[in-house]
């Protein structure tokens, strides 16, 4: 995400909560085009690494793209939409993972915490 300028980058580790998902990925834009493409390199990137979405919604209107990766969920919202319906909120009660390197691929982040859920999984 980031390597396409996401703005306020979030991830949540929301297994404790949930069965949805493991993590939420959250990160904002400020265009639909722009949208688009973050959603379109975290595709790209992931499906590199073998990981390809199980779901991609949202990408039409470009305000909210939802990728599910299974046990990785990730938003991209416009910013006015994310602020709008408020995840940080709704989920408040999920541990912030710290981003390590905010310059590096965000991608490489995703790939290892989707690595590490699949191996967990296998053991």
């Amino acid at each position: 995400m980031l390597d396409k300028k996401a703005l306020d980058v979030q991830v949540l580790h929301v297994a404790p909560l949930t069965s949805i998902a493991d993590y939420l990925v959250i990160g904002s834009a400020e265009s639909d085009r722009q949208t688009r493409a973050i959603a379109d390199s975290v595709v790209d990137a992931l499906s590199r690494v073998n990981q390809r979405p199980l779901s991609l919604e949202g990408t039409t209107s470009g305000q909210w793209v939802l990728i599910d990766f299974g046990d990785v969920v990730a938003h991209v919202f416009r910013q006015d939409t994310r602020a709008h319906y408020a995840l940080e909120r709704l989920w408040s009660d999920a541990r912030q993972i710290p981003i390590p390197d905010k310059v590096s691929a965000p991608a490489t982040v995703k790939a290892r915490m989707i690595q590490k859920a699949t191996s967990r999984k296998m053991v």
